[in-house]
């Protein structure tokens, strides 16, 4: 099961990444290479300071490297673009003074989507009532808890019908109840939406449960230690043996 099937839509090739610290370079990641098919769900999972969210700000285009560089359907990607758009594990990531509405609506007049207010009101009512937030469009940011801050955010990102969806634990900091929930609606959405997603995490059960492509890194530096194409059958049964096979499979490694 730990083979990588080749891919042409996202390649990942030859990046290296340094810091410095305390005039010290260090080496966070080193020699990155992998490729995600088109409509994929692949997962990035490693232990912390393996430098998952320093490899996805690559891909976003937020940083630069020193070896290496991102193709999208064979273009070398520089800079950021609206085509990716990062969700962040920080529930401070919406803008604090506009409601949960006008935040949709932000991220569709940054698109130039849609002719006018009226059109952009309703695919942002179309959006969170994705997300199930279509009662609560008109409270702030301040006014919702966690998960509905992240629901406010992922129908944000939809609005904006980016090519890629590039999501860094955007479930980590939410008690378990509400992140299942979150990842049974994620799943919804890309099956029905049937968008790129790079999804990073250090929780191998949910890797598993989400991706069919998981990228397993190893830290000091950053590395990829190995590739699984996840095969198992959806819906996934956490308790099911297959389950538990591959769970054993990649914590053993």
């Amino acid at each position: 099961m730990g083979y990588e099937v080749m891919k042409d839509y996202l390649q990942i090739k030859n990046i290296s990444k340094s810091y410095q610290q305390n005039n010290e370079k260090m080496l966070v990641l080193q020699d990155i290479n992998f490729s995600v098919d088109k409509g994929e769900f692949a997962a990035i999972l490693g232990p912390s300071g393996c430098g998952k969210t320093t490899l996805l700000k690559i891909i976003a285009g937020f940083l630069k490297t020193e070896k290496g560089a991102v193709y999208k359907k064979g273009e070398r990607l520089s800079g950021s673009s609206p085509d990716r758009i990062m969700v962040f594990q920080e529930f401070s990531q919406l803008f604090p003074w506009k409601t949960v509405l006008d935040n949709v609506i932000f991220a569709l007049k940054a698109k130039k989507i849609a002719g006018n207010s009226i059109e952009r009101e309703e695919i942002a009512h179309y959006f969170l009532e994705k997300v199930e937030l279509s009662d609560v469009y008109n409270y702030y940011p301040h006014q919702l808890s966690g998960g509905m801050k992240q629901r406010a955010a992922l129908a944000r990102t939809l609005a904006a019908d980016p090519e890629l969806m590039l999501m860094d634990e955007p479930f980590g900091s939410l008690d378990s109840q509400t992140r299942s929930t979150l990842q049974s609606l994620l799943l919804d959405i890309w099956q029905e939406a049937q968008k790129t997603i790079l999804f990073v995490t250090h929780d191998i059960k949910e890797a598993i449960l989400l991706a069919d492509c998981i990228i397993v890194m190893d830290k000091n530096p950053g590395q990829i230690k190995e590739i699984f194409y996840n095969e198992l059958k959806r819906p996934r049964n956490i308790v099911s043996p297959e389950f538990t096979q591959l769970y054993e499979l990649i914590s053993g490694i």
